[in-house]
């Protein structure tokens, strides 16, 4: 029986169509390559972000937890106490956050575009 399987897969093989079975062969090549030799970079998966970007989410973070931070103590689920130390800390960190978004939009507004001499070319 196995015997008999063999001579029809060599019988069907010998009777194929070589050039059907080497493109075949060749597509399978080119997806193997693909799949396990192309890697996409990691900045082609993040969105890409600026540093303004990242610091306004992190600054609209901390204002909704100063904001839940409130609500809760006001719902009695702190006392005065951890309230008061949470919110210093919240506080310091945005006030941290907001000094740097100045320092990188001060950046972006003092960034020099390009001076012109007295001849008008560009330095």
């Amino acid at each position: 029986m196995v015997l008999a399987l063999l001579a029809f897969a060599n019988f069907e093989i010998a009777s194929a169509d070589w050039a059907v079975l080497g493109a075949c062969l060749a597509l399978a090549v080119a997806v193997l390559l693909f799949i396990f030799y192309i890697q996409p970079d990691a900045s082609d998966l993040a969105p890409h972000r600026t540093k303004l970007d990242q610091l306004l989410e992190r600054r609209d973070t901390i204002y909704d937890n100063l904001r839940d931070l409130r609500f809760e103590y006001r719902s009695g689920k702190y006392s005065e106490g951890d309230f008061e130390s949470m919110k210093t800390a919240l506080e310091n960190e945005a006030a941290l956050v907001l000094a740097e978004i100045d320092q990188v939009t001060d950046a972006q507004v003092r960034r020099p575009r390009g001076t012109r001499s007295a001849d008008g070319g560009a330095q």
